[in-house]
């Protein structure tokens, strides 16, 4: 249940009120983070704007994205976040064993190397960003162009934002994806 309890909707502004009408639409009701984030509307509309951005011709793909997004979720503790990346992995044609897996990725044989060097590089920027060293950028470069590095690292600040803020104020999952999940060490648990 979210920390914060939602305001009547007729209480957002207008353009935030547009949004929740659109979730609706889009996905049958309003998403709880929405409600959450809603309280600041320009914020809202601006990180609804930078998301779109980083969906319009993004030199790393969304399955790849999303991905990387449910190990940060993961990490982070953000059962939206996981719930809803792990539809986006699979909308992009992504395996659903391969999102189970996500947890235990390093001990898997389901990821290939360039899956590998993005969710290492995931994992170092989540936890401690500090870490990461000029070998982890050279890791990447076998794999990636400097934009689509760039492209990833601004992906993964993003994802941390929005999780944690997800997370701090407790929004719930909305039931995207049923797939049984993983906590961060790699235990299965249903999600």
């Amino acid at each position: 249940m979210a920390r914060i309890a939602p305001k009547a909707i007729d209480r957002y502004p207008w353009p935030v009120r547009w949004v929740l009408r659109r979730q609706v639409r889009k996905y049958g009701s309003v998403l709880a983070p929405a409600l959450l984030w809603g309280r600041l509307p320009g914020p809202f509309l601006g990180m609804l704007g930078l998301l779109g951005a980083f969906g319009h011709r993004n030199p790393v793909e969304a399955r790849l994205r999303s991905l990387v997004s449910v190990r940060v979720a993961q990490l982070v503790g953000c059962d939206f976040c996981v719930d809803l990346n792990a539809h986006h992995v699979l909308a992009a044609g992504g395996q659903r064993d391969k999102v189970a897996a996500v947890g235990r990725w390093r001990d898997s044989d389901r990821f290939d190397d360039r899956e590998r060097a993005a969710l290492d590089y995931a994992e170092k920027l989540t936890q401690r960003c500090d870490a990461v060293v000029d070998a982890d950028i050279g890791t990447l470069r076998a794999h990636f162009s400097d934009d689509q590095i760039v492209a990833l690292t601004a992906w993964i600040a993003f994802q941390n934002m929005s999780a944690r803020f997800n997370t701090a104020l407790g929004a719930e999952q909305h039931g995207f994806c049923e797939l049984p999940g993983e906590s961060p060490d790699g235990v299965t648990e249903k999600r």
